[in-house]
């Protein structure tokens, strides 16, 4: 029998994994009674985590956003520092995969405020972060930037063109993303003096206030953050590789879930739960079946090369699972 803490843990780790539990399904998983799972449930409640039971024929559980972020003392920028801080180790790090993890676990716990300030920063995870120096980012200025970027406002900011130097320039942009790439936080804009597109430094960039009006966003050059990027950057130090089969997908996951994993790939945010990727490798099949670990519903973009590698593994893939079937070696008869 485990002890009551560590039972504890393990219950509210099933509890967050976004479905619906029974209590018989939660008992046998803990290796514990129904009495005792309505117990801890009862405990968590009072630490207060946001259970709640629906009717069935086993009744069952979830865990739902609640009105404060329980048990842990922070108060509202504390939890949405520590959201983005989270959100930013999750591109590249050693410890990438924890870092997406927690991230997921805080924001499930999250009141709807929080979540909303969380969802404003529209973050693109666009390349794991290599060895290169990280500037420091005023949390504010992210946020700023990403409230005009959400409401389609005008920015006007100071921006100091080159390292060390004191001579700042005022611009007038419409924004358009804000995304990391190796280590550095960059705002993606149409630059209405210049009338073009321009990439800014964030560690480099000042707002003004107030806002100026709002506008419709333009199509960006490329047809998506990535692309744009990697025309840009291309040919200086630490660009993506030039592999002869690259492709693009839409997968039903975070960038933040699926940049660490992705070497030179670029993950653009589409959304809480969704994310383009754009990937390269030696041959279309090694592609897709690249692509295909991450377990997710995937929707190809193109080329039409990569939809047809995933084709033949389906075919590849569905061979090989009839020959696993038991049942299907026995009517074939015994082998000769």
């Amino acid at each position: 029998m485990q002890k009551t803490s560590s039972r504890l843990l393990a219950l509210l780790s099933l509890l967050q994994t976004h479905r619906d539990w029974s209590g018989e399904e939660l008992a046998e998983r803990l290796d514990i009674t129904s009495r005792t799972v309505r117990r801890d449930i009862d405990r968590l409640r009072e630490l207060g985590y946001p259970v709640t039971a629906f009717k069935g024929p086993a009744g069952g559980y979830r865990l739902d956003a609640g009105t404060q972020m329980p048990p842990l003392l922070f108060d509202d920028g504390q939890a949405v520092a520590l959201a983005v801080a989270l959100q930013t180790a999750a591109t590249g790090t050693t410890v990438a995969e924890d870092a997406a993890r927690a991230l997921s676990t805080i924001r499930q716990v999250m009141p709807p405020r929080l979540r909303h300030r969380m969802d404003l920063l529209r973050i693109t995870a666009v390349q794991p972060a290599e060895s290169r120096d990280a500037a420091r980012i005023d949390a504010q200025v992210v946020m700023d930037l990403s409230r005009a970027i959400h409401a389609h406002e005008e920015l006007r900011f100071d921006h100091a063109p080159d390292r060390g130097t004191s001579a700042e320039v005022t611009r007038r942009v419409q924004p358009h993303h804000l995304v990391t790439w190796q280590g550095r936080w960059y705002l993606v804009a149409w630059d209405l003096d210049r009338e073009d597109w321009r990439t800014f430094r964030v560690d480099r960039i000042l707002p003004r206030t107030p806002t100026g009006p709002r506008f419709t966003p333009r199509a960006l050059p490329g047809g998506s953050v990535s692309a744009f990027l990697t025309s840009r950057f291309r040919g200086n130090d630490g660009t993506t590789t030039d592999w002869p089969c690259q492709g693009e997908v839409v997968l039903d996951l975070p960038a933040v879930e699926v940049a660490p994993f992705t070497g030179d790939g670029l993950v653009e945010e589409l959304g809480p739960d969704r994310c383009r990727l754009t990937l390269g490798s030696w041959s279309w099949t090694g592609l897709a079946a690249t692509i295909g670990r991450f377990d997710t519903d995937i929707e190809v973009i193109g080329p039409p090369q990569l939809a047809t590698a995933f084709a033949d593994l389906a075919v590849r893939y569905a061979n090989a699972a009839r020959t696993a079937d038991p049942s299907t070696r026995e009517a074939a008869g015994p082998a000769h």
